[in-house]
């Protein structure tokens, strides 16, 4: 295991000796749509409203949900895994602002919830979701050129998120199905 964590830093080493100003300014704008899960919760909560969409709202809410719960609240702390610029201090964070994170590193939140979400919105309407699919994978890339994250975590929270996505559409469509059982029914018990 000591030669991923060596290549992991060796990879991140390449990338900090080859960023630029420019580059950190236009990945910590990426890195900002993972931001505490903000843009994916309000992009769930607006598709909940639109009927043709609730399905794809509700299941990106769950996703979201466990993902907190399991991969934030829980992985994070059981690993526990230092952040890059925490191992090994000639690194160093590349945000163009704000804060480092001072949280553990594995899995990636950020990749964790842009991945939820977007395989969630998938699932029900493939344009979209390719759509967001492709802003997760740019803000787990984002990630990486930030200097804030090794590589696995950011496969991990990839993973995890498309594994929850899946989950939650699942639970949604049991759900919905019980739903539309009762309803048909005349809502007796």
């Amino acid at each position: 295991m000591a030669w991923l964590i060596q290549w992991e830093l060796s990879l991140l080493h390449l990338i900090q000796d080859s960023a630029t100003a420019v580059s950190d300014v236009f990945w910590t704008s990426v890195t900002m749509l993972g931001e505490s899960g903000i843009f994916w919760i309000a992009l769930s909560l607006l598709l909940m409203l639109i009927p043709k969409t609730r399905k794809a709202g509700f299941t990106m809410g769950l996703a979201l949900l466990l993902g907190v719960i399991f991969g934030n609240a829980v992985l994070k702390n059981a690993v526990a895994r230092p952040r890059p610029y925490d191992l090994d201090p000639t690194l160093f964070c590349r945000l163009a602002w704000g804060e480092m994170s001072t949280d553990f590193s594995f899995p990636s939140g950020h990749t964790l919830a842009s991945f939820e979400a977007a395989a969630g919105l998938f699932l029900y309407h493939k344009k979209w979701g390719t759509v967001a699919l492709c802003a997760a994978l740019l803000v787990m890339l984002s990630r990486l050129f930030l200097v804030v994250h090794y590589p696995t975590d950011l496969l991990a929270g990839a993973l995890l998120g498309i594994l929850f996505a899946w989950l939650s559409a699942k639970a949604i469509g049991f759900l919905y199905a019980k739903f539309e059982e009762r309803k048909a029914m005349g809502g007796k018990a």
